[in-house]
């Protein structure tokens, strides 16, 4: 009886979720009022989500479908800027798994787009070195490939890129292992020099 009364009380939820019974192009649109037209970011602290791999993309959702990533409510950038602020977690905890494989799949089929931004010349050069050492093997063609999927690094906001930086030195932000192996090997000095060097990829 407790399980059919939890089983209820979701499809009860689910039936309240904005996202309930909405097309693909109806989930695209509010992402992008986030992330920006067809999934390109405009804004430094947001990520660029188009071109991403279906796996990279629906790993994401689904991590923060369970609160495996920091949560920080963030405003709607674009189209009605009135609604209330909203965390990544809550947005994905509302979509189902149909919702999450369709938008994976609708934004792997964009193209990404490599920011345009200002960056310091020095530090991008020290950061390809870094670059070229570490991060290379999992994060191939200037970490602009998504058949690697493993995210994509190049041309991604720089701000972003910090604050994604920060979290995994901070230990709030889920990460493989290796992955977390290869960033205990990195100064600041490092990171802030990838930073730079995949900021410096346009």
């Amino acid at each position: 009886m407790m399980r059919l009364r939890n089983t209820l009380s979701a499809i009860a939820l689910l039936s309240l979720s904005p996202f309930a019974n909405a097309s693909v192009d109806e989930l695209m649109a509010d992402c992008n009022d986030c992330h920006g037209d067809n999934g390109v970011s405009q804004w430094s602290d947001m990520p660029t989500i188009a071109g991403l791999s279906v796996l990279v993309h629906e790993d994401a959702l689904y991590i923060y479908a369970d609160e495996a990533r920091p949560c920080s409510k963030s405003e709607y950038r674009q189209g009605d800027t009135s609604r209330p602020a909203k965390t990544m977690c809550e947005i994905a905890a509302e979509l189902s798994e149909d919702d999450i494989a369709e938008l994976a799949e609708a934004y792997a089929e964009l193209p990404y787009v490599r920011a345009k931004q200002d960056f310091d010349a020095d530090l991008a050069a020290a950061g390809k070195i870094v670059h070229d050492k570490q991060c290379d093997k999992c994060h191939s063609d200037e970490g602009t490939n998504p058949e690697d999927e493993a995210g994509m690094l190049g041309g991604q906001m720089m701000g972003y890129l910090k604050q994604t930086f920060d979290e995994y030195a901070a230990g709030t932000r889920e990460q493989p292992k290796k992955m977390k192996d290869k960033m205990d090997l990195l100064s600041e000095g490092d990171v802030e020099a990838l930073i730079h060097y995949y900021g410096s990829v346009q």
